[in-house]
């Protein structure tokens, strides 16, 4: 249980991403929160950029405790790992190297651990006003009901299991005791973490207004051969436990199944070409939606015109990653698909 003035020991997995860990480490800077009650350590995963110089003449500028450790491209659950090893805190906190935190985010963790005294936590992610048309309408895609389902943590009622997510998620030291690090998985490697967190019957708790501000991947490439990835790492996460998998997982698979085929027989059956132009009409008319939503949300109109793009790349990126792996793996019985594997952090 969440006990009064603990201390917390923030863990950043990093490679090759100086830049953004020189943003994350300002960011830092700025939090409300006492000093002494926490630590920030960069677990570098074999960087070839200046990230160690970096962190290094941090550590002579911010006014917390920072600690670099390092480790020979072992990759991300690794590093988490190696952070745990080295912590001092009786928490650790996990965030992603592409995002930066408001200065209210420690303390308003710190007061839902108290006040509900929980063991592990959550926290949403969302977007800085600063942040190109493409990101935000990035974000908009990963964390809008349409395209999610509340998949990443949202107030109200979920439509699946809430795991807590890499980019924004902490548990007590004695929940690591009992559970152990993270796998090898390199896609997933947090959902089959949190996973195990949940069986330990740990108390998680979704922590709504502690957001950190999410970059996330910086072209349409790098986004579609991200969520590939997740519908990759999908299946894997099946293999390990059927619990990682429910019915809403495979929406965007089936969606992509549904559409395939509807253009297939259009082209093949003039008969079924009302379908065709049916399912033409509802998907421009769910798009238009989502971008109506987008300029109210974002109050700018540029996030919207990116969306008849974003959304298609997540939904049929996702899905054609799962059933890839479905049927290497589920129907032909086949050993583990990792995705993009040299690429991850790209």
């Amino acid at each position: 249980m969440a006990k009064k003035y603990q201390t917390y020991s923030i863990i950043i997995p990093s490679f090759n991403r100086s830049e953004e860990i020189r943003d994350l480490l300002h960011s830092l800077d700025d939090l409300n929160f006492p000093r002494d009650r926490f630590e920030v350590i960069v677990a570098d995963d074999g960087s070839t950029d200046d990230t160690k110089d970096v962190v290094s003449q941090a550590q002579k500028s911010v006014s917390y405790h920072l600690h670099y450790v390092s480790q020979k491209n072992q990759g991300p659950g690794a590093a988490r790992n190696l952070g745990m090893q080295n912590a001092r805190g009786d928490f650790f906190i996990f965030v992603d190297s592409d995002v930066t935190v408001p200065p209210d985010w420690l303390r308003e963790i710190d007061r839902a651990l108290h006040e509900q005294q929980a063991d592990a936590f959550g926290g949403p992610d969302t977007f800085r006003r600063d942040f190109p048309a493409l990101l935000k309408a990035i974000n908009y895609s990963m964390t809008s009901f349409i395209t999610t389902g509340g998949l990443r943590g949202k107030k109200g009622k979920k439509i699946a299991r809430y795991y807590p997510r890499s980019f924004n998620m902490g548990l007590s030291r004695a929940v690591w005791q009992k559970i152990g690090g993270f796998s090898s998985l390199r896609h997933g490697q947090d959902i089959e973490y949190s996973h195990r967190i949940l069986k330990s019957e740990a108390k998680v708790i979704f922590i709504a207004d502690a957001p950190v501000f999410h970059k996330r991947r910086t072209n349409l490439r790098r986004f579609f051969r991200q969520v590939f990835n997740w519908g990759v790492a999908r299946i894997n996460l099946y293999k390990i436990d059927d619990q990682m998998l429910e019915l809403v997982h495979a929406l965007p698979a089936l969606a992509t199944l549904f559409v395939l085929l509807v253009l297939l027989l259009a082209m093949v059956w003039p008969a079924t070409r009302p379908l065709f132009w049916l399912t033409v009409g509802f998907s421009i008319l769910l798009i238009v939606f989502s971008m109506i939503d987008s300029v109210l949300k974002y109050k700018e109109i540029k996030p919207a015109l990116y969306l008849p793009v974003v959304i298609p790349a997540q939904i049929f990126g996702y899905g054609l990653g799962f059933i890839y792996n479905y049927i290497r793996r589920v129907i032909f019985k086949k050993g583990a698909k990792i995705g993009f594997y040299k690429n991850y952090y790209k």
